[in-house]
């Protein structure tokens, strides 16, 4: 089990996270996070202590001939409790990732297959659209660049909402299709593929962009079939001159434009960042759930059996339409606790 000493630690902290809150002193809001963050641990901790305080006052009352009776009969309840008490402390203490509770910036764009993977990617665009809203997230579409038959060039999505990023981060990578397309008159079952990176919003105070380090172009937009097209040049073209990274937008507003690109190439850049950081930390990383290489095909989605299957984990489900109208909470709870049980391994190793 964790040692007390950690566990005291914690609580120590925690208790004078509480007092410097109460003066007011200090960056209040850095503290108050910190002070968010270790309050379910210490709750853990608190409810742990309760319960082995329980059972050692039990196993004292053995000794009691008058209350052996009622020890003997409250000491298996309580044991029987411990092992579940015990895996909610080592979750509770495992490394938090810092942008979990952060906004997210999603894009999804076709892959392989032409028309029927851009009308793949319309399908998951709208997977995510109703999941987000049974979930009570906002979702605002940012950037929509559609093809003649309804389908998806390219889609960037900002959602807001509670734990966004901590259940949306293990939807990056190629997700692949096997159906009938819509666009084939023989019947013959296609394999196409669409691809999604899930990206954490950045603050301006995370990643400093020099105005010496980008070129903004502005551009006429235009859309599918001659639709949506602006008639001045509003659309606008950001390239991250060190990296080489091009965000652009095309909404109504020059000035809105700028802020979206520049709110994009931002989370693009902080990912990049973060994926160094992780690459550089652990060789174990590799085995976990979360490895955030866009180019592993990580679920296949098959029609014509009504199946999904997240190659990662090994999951298959029989519920595709269900799936499709945004119903994957069963999918991103297993994938949330194989990380954490990963994580587990590492930390205990």
């Amino acid at each position: 089990m964790v040692p007390q000493d950690t566990l005291a630690q914690i609580t120590q902290r925690f208790e004078f996270l509480e007092a410097k809150l109460a003066t007011g002193e200090g960056d209040i809001a850095a503290l108050g996070r910190e002070y968010a963050d270790l309050r379910p641990v210490v709750a853990q901790i608190a409810e742990y202590r309760s319960l082995t305080d329980e059972i050692a006052e039990a196993e004292a009352m053995l000794d009691d001939p008058e209350m052996r009776a009622l020890a003997e009969d409250e000491l298996p309840r309580l044991k029987e409790r411990l092992p579940e008490v015990e895996q909610a402390l080592r979750l509770a203490l495992l490394p938090k990732d810092a942008a979990d509770a952060r906004p997210a910036i999603l894009e999804i764009r076709p892959g392989t297959g032409g028309e029927e993977a851009a009308l793949f990617a319309g399908d998951l665009l709208r997977m995510y659209q109703r999941y987000a809203e049974a979930r009570g997230w906002q979702f605002d579409v940012v950037e929509l660049q559609e093809t003649e038959l309804g389908g998806i060039k390219e889609v960037v999505a900002n959602v807001k909402g509670e734990g966004v990023f901590a259940r949306l981060k293990f939807e990056s990578g190629v997700h692949r299709v096997q159906r009938v397309p819509e666009t084939e008159s023989g019947g013959r079952i296609h394999t196409s593929a669409a691809t999604v990176a899930v990206l954490p919003e950045a603050e301006d105070v995370d990643i400093d962009i020099p105005a010496t380090d980008i070129r903004i172009d502005t551009m006429r937009a235009s859309g599918a079939g001659g639709q949506h097209v602006n008639t001045t040049d509003s659309a606008v073209r950001i390239t991250h001159l060190p990296t080489g990274l091009v965000v652009t937008s095309s909404e109504k507003s020059q000035h809105r434009n700028r802020e979206i690109a520049m709110q994009v190439l931002r989370a693009r850049l902080y990912d990049l960042e973060r994926q160094r950081v992780d690459s550089e930390r652990s060789a174990a990383r590799k085995s976990q759930v979360g490895s955030g290489d866009r180019s592993e095909r990580i679920r296949t989605y098959n029609f014509p059996q009504g199946r999904m299957t997240d190659h990662r984990i090994g999951l298959t489900l029989y519920k595709l339409d269900q799936i499709m109208a945004g119903d994957i909470d069963e999918i991103i709870d297993a994938l949330i606790s194989e990380d954490q049980a990963a994580k587990l391994a590492e930390m205990e190793a």
